[in-house]
């Protein structure tokens, strides 16, 4: 697992460093291969933006988020990403589930 934090037009601190890599790594739970991630942490004014690339394997994500709260926008960020995650690997599995029972069921023009 591989996470680097770049911090934009905002002074970095160990706190929200922290913060976000242990949220991001959390997602490694939900990933087969190891993930790299790419966070960038920017401040506009009273905006606060967390952007989130993903790649593992040949898998690749991406999740951009904005509040008045650092910490709220690395969550919702981190939010967004799992549901993306576990709707790639739901799909997956539901499709391969289907192709499953297709073998599964006898035809019904051999009766």
């Amino acid at each position: 697992m591989n996470i680097s934090i770049t911090f934009r037009q905002m002074d970095g601190s160990d706190a929200v460093k922290g913060y976000a890599t242990d949220k991001v790594g959390k997602l490694q739970k939900f990933l087969r291969q190891p993930l790299h991630g790419q966070v960038t942490l920017s401040c506009q004014k009273t905006l606060h933006l967390a952007e989130v690339d993903i790649h593992a394997g040949s898998q690749h994500f991406h999740a951009r988020e904005e509040s008045e709260d650092m910490y709220a926008s690395i969550d919702r960020v981190v939010d967004k990403l799992e549901r993306q995650i576990r709707g790639v690997h739901g799909a997956a599995k539901k499709k391969g589930a289907d192709r499953a029972s297709e073998h599964l069921l006898p035809d019904d023009s051999e009766e």
